[in-house]
């Protein structure tokens, strides 16, 4: 009788059933097709070895290094790679549930750089590591195949440590809730009646959400959503004129003048505001998104001119707002051409881009936003790209909707162990879709469960959508209905290495498989969404940490395969690779079709070597928009400046021309969003190390012949 010792130091009886079990469950991890012989001679090898030892006891460590040692030796090394780095994954988990100290050490010593915008105070650390005991508690408690994918990296839930508490992102009803007033737990909040006031408490209200979610928050309309702040604005203005006995002839021009005045304090308190006031026990700013551009008033335009001007000034010396996101929407005969009656307002925002990389720019002429704001319906979108469009449960308005949760697909990995045979491709990404579907209906599940008092502010205050008429202790389903569940996926360009040598920069065959491959998961989504009512989409996910970590785990079980696990990173999305040399014009070609698959989210962007002007911009958008049906879009370059005297650099410089300070900051995009260069994870760095100008060799800046 051999007794096996467990890790706890309990002494069970030997069963190698177990150990066959093991091996057949590494063996499907890689698609790997055994005979039940050859399960049942290696089992009976991995015996052999048992006996050979002689003893009465044996440890569950020597078990499995038996089982790997023996799998090696016979000719299964990609089977034991797989079981040998499950078993890590394990130990990693265990290591953390016996003994969290061990964690809570690291933490302390400096938080990990999954998000760029998560600082190292201690509010930061103390939520690490919160955030480590929880992802261990979800994982424990969650079907042990789902747990083993997620360990494993064939998929990946996102903010695992947030699992069983809230949702991800939310457009915010900035209008609506500032109209009727709300509580932010002390007491009540009434309704703003000036521009200033109503400025103030939309940061408020991101800052509120924010504590309440894993994501980030958006104003989905604010430059309309603003606008009705202006009128009793004037009207107080121009009452204050009027008591002091100041003649009428004079009174609208100082009126005017006034309004300018007040609502450039308002838009600059609202930048100031978001890059210094915290949320999450104070980790972090407010991850936050501003949609603007289309106004529906003179006021609303004046809103965002003055919106945009304040931005451009930046901080106190002039530094790199970090947030907020700004979204600028274009549209034919609104602002697109100089025919337009607020074409200046598309001029304004490309000159701020090219001063400061935001904003970003979206198209509402694409087909799939078009359908939308033709039946009234204002589409907007998040820095970090979440789209909220379509609702099988009522209304398509965005307000008071976002994203519930995402899980990432690791498609790579896919593409490596087809080994060219698409048929087997196609086959492992249906596993992975059912599973990733598997995983959040289980979420579904866990979520459902939380009740409005779980979310206070944003589901007490109504925020969201489907919380009307619910009590503090109803449960928070409806709210679940709304929102959008997104299967993502990282890597394509990798992905099509594998299979077939080329990414889909490089062949048109690479091309048209990538397309397959992305609308599959669309279809498959598409379907999920009829069987269960539900809100499924397809994500380009904005892959961060994950970028490094899929790859890591992969380089582990295949080695470094040229072109395709050979670096510290997985592509984003459907990019094409950030290294390979490509015209704008190529890569938005290339790109743009994907933007209405992936219709939870998607973004292209244009790298540049240093800083452009708005006519380089505006080219960029108008060839995009007038040739494409491209929608999101982007224009990166890196911004360096002195943290002295605020003068702005060019990317070779390293110490300041102005002041001679070597004291400079960078600042770079990371997924959608501006981060401080220091502030990167590892992946990114590497990706960032490797991004090239899409203008080299390609004179582009004559974008609309």
């Amino acid at each position: 009788m051999l007794h096996v010792v467990k890790r706890d130091g309990r002494k069970v009886s030997f069963d190698s059933t177990k150990i066959t079990s093991a091996i057949k469950g590494a063996s499907e991890e890689i698609a790997y097709n055994l005979k039940e012989s050859e399960f049942i001679d290696i089992t009976q090898k991995i015996i052999k070895r048992l006996e050979d030892i002689n003893s009465e006891e044996i440890s569950v460590e020597e078990i499995q290094n038996l089982v790997e040692v023996t799998l090696v030796q016979n000719g299964y090394k990609e089977i034991g790679a797989i079981y040998a780095n499950y078993r890590k994954e394990r130990t990693k988990i265990r290591e953390i549930k016996s003994d969290l100290m061990k964690a809570i050490e690291g933490i302390g010593v400096e938080t990990d750089r999954d998000n760029a915008n998560v600082g190292n105070n201690f509010s930061s650390k103390l939520l690490r590591i919160a955030s480590e005991s929880n992802k261990w508690h979800n994982l424990a408690m969650m079907p042990k195949h789902l747990a083993k994918a997620h360990e494993n990296g064939d998929i990946y839930y996102h903010d695992l440590d947030s699992y069983n508490l809230t949702t991800n992102c939310l457009h915010i009803p900035t209008k609506e809730v500032l109209l009727r007033g709300f509580n932010t737990g002390y007491g009540y909040i009434r309704p703003p009646k000036r521009i200033e006031s109503a400025c103030e408490l939309s940061c408020i209200l991101l800052q509120s959400t924010q504590n309440d979610m894993f994501g980030g928050q958006s104003h989905p309309d604010f430059d309309n959503d603003m606008a009705i702040f202006i009128e009793p604005t004037r009207v107080d203005i121009r009452r204050e004129y009027r008591e002091v006995g100041l003649e009428e002839s004079m009174i609208e021009q100082l009126v005017e003048k006034r309004l300018r005045k007040s609502i450039s304090q308002a838009m600059q308190g609202i930048v100031y505001n978001l890059n210094t006031m915290h949320s999450r026990a104070g980790s972090q700013v407010p991850f936050s998104s501003i949609n603007i551009g289309i106004p529906q008033s003179e006021d609303a335009a004046l809103v965002c001119e003055i919106f945009l001007m304040e931005y451009e000034k930046g901080l106190g010396k002039g530094e790199q707002p970090v947030f907020p996101n700004i979204i600028f929407r274009v549209k034919d005969g609104m602002n697109k051409k100089p025919s337009d009656p607020y074409y200046y307002l598309f001029k304004l925002a490309c000159r701020v881009a090219s001063k400061r990389m935001n904003p970003t720019f979206m198209n509402i002429d694409s087909d799939f936003n078009l359908e939308y704001y033709e039946k009234g319906y204002m589409p907007a979108t998040m820095g970090c790209r979440t789209r909220v469009q379509n609702n099988i449960n009522g209304e398509p308005d965005v307000k008071g909707r976002g994203n519930i949760a995402p899980t990432t697909i690791n498609l790579p990995r896919l593409g490596i162990l087809a080994k060219g045979d698409l048929d087997k491709f196609f086959s492992l990404l249906d596993n992975r879709l059912n599973m990733a579907k598997e995983s959040l209906l289980h979420r579904y599940d866990v979520l459902k469960k939380l009740k409005v008092k779980d979310l206070p502010f944003v589901a007490g205050q109504g925020l969201m959508k489907g919380s009307e008429n619910l009590t503090l202790e109803d449960n928070i389903e409806p709210i679940l209905k709304q929102g959008t569940w997104t299967i993502g996926f990282i890597g394509l360009a990798e992905t099509l290495k594998a299979l077939i040598g080329k990414h889909h920069g490089e062949s048109e065959d690479a091309r048209e498989l990538g397309l397959n491959i992305i609308q599959y998961i669309r279809n498959f989504t598409d379907k999920a969404l009829e069987e269960t009512k539900l809100n499924w989409s397809c994500y380009a996910t904005p892959a961060e940490g994950l970028s490094g970590r899929f790859i890591l785990q992969d380089q582990k079980v295949f080695g470094k395969i040229k072109g395709v696990t050979d670096k510290d990173y997985y592509t984003n999305g459907f990019h094409v690779p950030v290294c390979y040399p490509i015209s704008i014009k190529e890569k938005i070609n290339i790109e743009a079709p994907y933007h209405k698959i992936c219709n939870g989210g998607h973004i292209t962007y244009i790298e540049l070597d240093n800083y452009p002007n708005e006519d380089n911009i505006m080219d960029i958008l108008n060839y995009a928009y007038n040739s494409t049906n491209i929608n999101y879009m982007g224009i990166n370059f890196h911004i360096k400046y002195c943290k002295d005297c605020g003068t702005y650099l060019n990317s070779n410089e390293c110490k300041c021309h102005k002041c001679g300070s070597i004291n400079i900051q960078g600042i770079s995009r990371v997924t959608g969003y501006l981060s401080l260069d220091e502030r990167f994870g590892s992946g990114k760095v590497a990706e960032r190390t490797d991004r090239i100008s899409h203008t080299s060799g390609v004179n582009f800046y004559n974008a609309g012949e």
